[in-house]
């Protein structure tokens, strides 16, 4: 749909996402009354600002630069498209750091950006509202499953509107720091690392709200990752990865590939942003063992996540 259509005007919002892994920036016009977006620029760096976190308890100050250099490089754009309104959102790496108040306050005074620091409860929520636009209504309960670098969001809803939702502490940065120290990973590094994330999922998601799912959508960078992979993919293309059916059986296959490679030879593959190699193949068990814990054979993967859930919100979309 396009988002000039409406009586009212579209307002153009910038939404930067400032993750454990990754700093992404979406900058877009939004139609107010129907919620249609109409993306003018994306862009994403790897930028590993949750390096070290789950062990030090801090931002290193190695992590920060590398943000701040992209977010001089996003304040340019952001800039040259004269946007109405920003958002810059703040999620697992910053909630855990001891100085991510401190890095917050930076973000927001040298760079204009209206930076929060999320709940994971607020991050669910706009992960949620970013799945779920432009969707068709689904009939049962749907889970949103949103794989980050130091938190999974679960999500579960019927419509638009979110239900049952929690953040767990596991992503792919702080599992691969906890349980990888082998190029390629030993098998019994491997089987640690599913063990501790299948007893924070058991812990964490209630038997009757994972029984009650009946599909699930898989948003961020490491499902995106594998529907990339699986069509092998030069370069990315998002209209070819927005929609992909991706197979639990498909993410055992790709677990099995990668996880026999070196990081070497991870940044080689076709559909694979080579920054991701490091953290890749903790993806690949992450969303193995969250389509076990919903009894899911599938997942649809969707290139909309918590930006545009970020942007709908800042024109008043619910």
């Amino acid at each position: 749909m396009d988002a000039h259509t409406s009586s009212i005007p579209p307002v153009r919002v910038a939404v930067v996402d400032i993750g454990t892994n990754s700093t992404r920036l979406l900058i877009a016009d939004v139609d107010p009354e129907s919620g249609a977006l109409e993306e003018l620029a994306r862009r994403s760096r790897v930028t590993r600002l949750g390096d070290g976190v789950d062990a030090q308890g801090s931002l290193s100050p190695e992590a920060i630069d590398r943000v701040l250099a992209t977010l001089a490089h996003y304040r340019a754009q952001i800039d040259a498209h004269e946007c109405e309104a920003n958002l810059a959102v703040l999620t697992s790496a910053v909630r855990d750091a001891a100085n991510g108040a401190d890095f917050a306050a930076r973000v927001r005074e040298d760079y204009g950006l209206d930076a929060r620091v999320l709940s994971g409860d607020e991050e669910a929520q706009l992960s949620f509202l970013g799945a779920m636009s432009g969707r068709p209504e689904p009939g049962g309960p749907i889970v949103v499953i949103d794989i980050g670098g130091g938190s999974t969001e679960f999500v579960i809803g019927r419509g638009h509107k979110a239900g049952f939702h929690v953040s767990l502490p596991v992503g792919v940065v702080r599992m691969s720091e906890r349980h990888i120290h082998s190029d390629p990973p030993a098998p019994a590094e491997l089987q640690s690392l599913a063990q501790d994330v299948r007893g924070i999922l058991m812990e964490g998601l209630a038997p009757d709200e994972r029984a009650a799912v009946e599909e699930g959508i898989a948003v961020a960078g490491t499902a995106t990752s594998a529907a990339s992979i699986d069509q092998e993919l030069d370069p990315y293309d998002p209209a070819r990865v927005h929609g992909y059916p991706l197979t639990l059986a498909t993410v055992e296959l790709l677990l099995a590939r990668l996880a026999d490679m070196t990081e070497s030879q991870r940044r080689e593959v076709v559909g694979l942003d080579p920054s991701r190699a490091p953290t890749i193949v903790a993806g690949m068990i992450l969303l193995a063992e969250a389509l076990r814990a919903f009894e899911l054979d599938q997942v649809e993967v969707s290139d909309h996540d918590i930006l545009h859930g970020g942007a709908l919100r800042l024109a008043g979309v619910d």
